[in-house]
């Protein structure tokens, strides 16, 4: 991720629309897991999820994150989090086996996701879940890809597959923030065709009143979620089970 971007996503991930409400639903489909449950958070940035998970009662000793950056992994000692670690998220060397492992905007990062998704499916324990989320459809690139440095955006039959190829159960697959991709995607259009040699900005919304808006209409759409999937969306996830 570019330094200077880096450095305002620590600053906004606490509080902005998308952190919260994608951390909102994560925490929903963990309610009920068990509370001894170890558990991995992969690009963990500065461990805010792992904390919320703390706060719901899970242990904080079977609380573990990786993320290649050292300010990252900083901000998580300081935040209590002891068991998080600088590592590739490609190739992490964790002595451990986890009951489920989140990779949440992680994936698109690394270089070979085959060998990420290989090396995940090492890590967890016999009937673990994985819950993988990424960027989605390649028509939607734009320079906020470029400063997050991410190598690529999935369809999500395209990460669906990426994962069976590892013999993974699929439990659920759809698309997220299904109700912002059309504007998203004329917006992004619009940046390119008008200011070709003018490079946008990764857009993080700091406006109070549309960070409440935005978050509000995803919180209905995660709601939503418990029944039905999404046909299209900005992101799109797969979690699945180890059965082997």
């Amino acid at each position: 991720m570019n330094i200077d971007y880096e450095k305002k996503y620590h600053q906004v991930e606490t509080e902005n629309w998308w952190f919260v409400s994608r951390r909102k639903y994560l925490l929903d489909l963990l309610k009920n897991a068990p509370k001894d449950s170890k558990i991995l958070d992969i690009g963990c940035s500065s461990g805010i999820f792992l904390k919320d998970l703390e706060k719901l009662g899970h242990k904080t000793e079977h609380l573990f994150g990786v993320d290649i950056s050292e300010k990252a992994i900083e901000n998580c000692k300081k935040n209590g989090i002891q068991n998080a670690f600088v590592m590739d998220g490609q190739n992490i060397t964790i002595p451990e086996k986890f009951d489920i492992i989140v990779a949440s905007d992680c994936l698109e990062h690394l270089q070979d996701d085959r060998i990420a998704i290989k090396n995940w499916k090492n890590l967890l324990k016999t009937d673990g879940k994985m819950y993988v989320f990424v960027p989605a459809f390649q028509s939607l690139w734009s320079y906020h890809d470029v400063v997050n440095m991410h190598f690529r955006r999935y369809t999500k039959q395209e990460l669906k597959d990426k994962l069976t190829a590892e013999k993974l159960e699929v439990l659920k697959s759809s698309y997220w923030n299904f109700s912002l991709f059309l504007p998203v995607y004329i917006y992004r259009k619009a940046t390119v065709f008008f200011n070709k040699n003018q490079p946008q900005e990764g857009q993080i919304v700091e406006n109070k009143l549309a960070n409440f808006f935005l978050f509000r209409l995803i919180l209905i759409e995660n709601k939503l979620l418990k029944y039905i999937n999404f046909p299209f969306g900005i992101s799109t996830f797969c979690i699945v089970k180890k059965t082997d």
